[in-house]
């Protein structure tokens, strides 16, 4: 007996026809496309046929065909950065239970982050908020991304300031700057050492997709008080364990 719920064989069979046809951008016919895929022709132009009455293919002539209103729809709705965050949440809930911490995740936006996930010990008493966009340059997730930006939209970044100081400890010379971006490319960490608030201290990692992009990042909070240097190295691998999970479990496009 197997286990597990079955599947369909008929609707793998016709996810992989529309595949087919996405992939070859209108170029083939449906029959020339069912031969090169080894399925019967009249099996793909019922498939075809129920596509196009759902809208998720339209016609493009010739017996060729295009994506329809309905998949194109469906595909402006995907949002890479909010899958991660999906993805990432039970991750993160994990650490912030393990570290006794608040760890959020950020993304990138117009020169800001924007958090869009936190959770754990402190979350309540910590000045962030889901949904709000903060300064990259003055935190540990904004430095994660920074970092990891394309030269060119560096460049660009570090020339339009100021960066204005929140505390004496916010670095705002565009070119100590470039020199800390520098040092969490190479440490693979990012660090928040009172900068936006005197009395917070984050530490911060990039998550990165599989073609090398850094469109997330997570960071554990912590007050100054809360350091303990023996276990601090401790609280470093969590963070960075953490990012690489989510980066495995990251759906593969």
């Amino acid at each position: 007996m197997s286990k597990g719920t079955p599947v369909l064989s008929s609707f793998q069979r016709t996810l992989a026809m529309l595949e087919a046809i996405i992939a070859d951008g209108g170029e083939r016919s449906v029959s020339a496309i069912a031969r090169a895929i080894g399925m019967p022709i009249a099996t793909a132009h019922r498939q075809v046929a129920t596509l196009v009455a759902e809208n998720y293919l339209t016609p493009a002539g010739n017996g060729r065909h295009i994506a329809g209103t309905r998949l194109l729809g469906l595909l402006h709705r995907l949002d890479e950065k909010q899958v991660i965050a999906n993805v990432a949440a039970p991750v993160l809930h994990d650490l912030a239970s393990q570290v006794r911490s608040v760890v959020q995740l950020g993304t990138f936006e117009n020169d800001m982050v924007t958090y869009r996930i936190k959770t754990g010990r402190g979350a309540s008493g910590l000045f962030t908020k889901v949904g709000m966009q903060l300064e990259a340059y003055c935190s540990g997730i904004g430095k994660a991304l920074l970092a990891h930006l394309p030269e060119d939209q560096l460049h660009t970044y570090l020339a339009n300031g100021p960066f204005v100081p929140l505390t004496g400890n916010t670095i705002t010379d565009p070119a100590a700057l470039a020199e800390e971006l520098e040092r969490v490319r190479q440490t693979g960490m990012a660090v928040d050492n009172g900068e936006i608030t005197e009395s917070l201290y984050c530490i911060a990692a990039p998550i990165r997709m599989a073609d090398g992009r850094v469109p997330a990042a997570i960071s554990i909070s912590r007050t100054m008080a809360q350091i303990d240097p023996a276990y601090e190295a401790e609280v470093q691998t969590l963070l960075l364990n953490a990012a690489r999970t989510i980066e495995r479990q990251m759906p593969v496009v």
